[in-house]
């Protein structure tokens, strides 16, 4: 039996999102009605909706829901903003900052998740204005550079000095920082040449890969 996905969606961001506090409306609806279950592999499709992190193949997974709108709450995007998003993973949280920006460049450093990612934003009809590249997203992606906001979807044991100097001003990053298995999620403000940061929750995500993450 095929899973009412409409019902299930609703069910996520009444319970798992409003329910938690996102108050974003641009948040809230983009969850809304971004076709999770598209984003996740065929035989775990029954995963989609749940309040957990899914696998999605080579070490790496799609976020919990709650996390990814935290995330994508904390950057404040408006719908103009360029945003540089670190772990593309299965193209889920680059379809919703899609929804919420004017563009988004992707960053995956697993190459088959690259092709992946592509297919399942093409197939959920959201891949219009992302863009989903190979590469070690520690060092960022200049060539699209500054962005106005920069989303880390793996946990670093330090904040990427390239994307801090590829952060636009004004800017915002969200990043988790802290060991392989506890991190704390960061909010980076960068304003008037100066950066503040704050930790709005404690959390879990896959470690980074490459040069500026975990070996």
């Amino acid at each position: 039996m095929i899973p009412d996905w409409e019902t299930e969606r609703r069910t996520m961001v009444e319970r798992q999102l409003r329910g938690r506090g996102i108050r974003d409306a641009r948040v809230l609806r983009a969850m809304g009605e971004i076709p999770r279950e598209e984003f996740v592999p065929p035989d775990l499709r029954v995963m989609a909706y749940g309040d957990a992190p899914v696998q999605i193949g080579w070490g790496q997974t799609i976020s919990q829901p709650y996390m990814t709108a935290l995330m994508a709450q904390e950057l404040e995007l408006t719908g103009a903003e360029t945003v540089l998003e670190v772990g593309a993973g299965s193209g889920y949280a680059a379809a919703v900052l899609g929804a919420l920006a004017a563009r988004v460049v992707a960053v995956e450093i697993v190459e088959p998740l690259v092709r992946q990612a592509r297919n399942n934003l093409d197939r959920a009809g959201r891949g219009a204005n992302v863009t989903v590249v190979d590469g070690d997203g520690g060092f960022g992606f200049a060539e699209f550079a500054p962005y106005d906001a920069i989303s880390v979807a793996a946990a670093a044991p330090e904040i990427p000095a390239a994307l801090l100097a590829q952060l636009n001003d004004p800017g915002r990053l969200v990043i988790p920082v802290g060991s392989r298995d506890d991190q704390e999620l960061r909010v980076v403000t960068k304003r008037g040449g100066r950066m503040e940061q704050r930790v709005p929750t404690l959390c879990q995500f896959v470690p980074l890969r490459g040069a500026e993450g975990w070996r």
